[in-house]
């Protein structure tokens, strides 16, 4: 499963130093994620998925969130300088789930 979409970028509110960076799954593509994928979820609820923004590809995970009720995504530091990325900003996403 591949999709594309654009979410802005986040801190998550539990981080010390605001380090943690995510982006959400739009709801209906998390709906499909979930029920095409779900029954392989790793740890947490963890899918592995190939991720690129801009000129940056990398593989991690998307994890379930209950609060927000969707998947989010981890964007990682190196990315985020790369990128010029920082929270508020609105990041172009190219996502594929990851089959075992």
């Amino acid at each position: 499963m591949r999709a594309a979409f654009d979410a802005e970028l986040w801190i998550w509110e539990a981080s010390a130093e605001g380090s943690w960076h995510f982006v959400s799954v739009p709801g209906d593509l998390a709906d499909d994620i979930r029920e095409q994928f779900g029954h392989r979820a790793a740890g947490f609820g963890s899918i592995r998925v190939e991720v690129t923004i801009g000129s940056s590809t990398w593989r991690t995970s998307v994890f379930p969130d209950k609060q927000r009720a969707t998947y989010v995504l981890p964007v990682k530091k190196a990315v985020r300088a790369k990128e010029g990325l920082e929270a508020g900003s609105t990041a172009a996403v190219e996502l594929e789930v990851l089959t075992p």
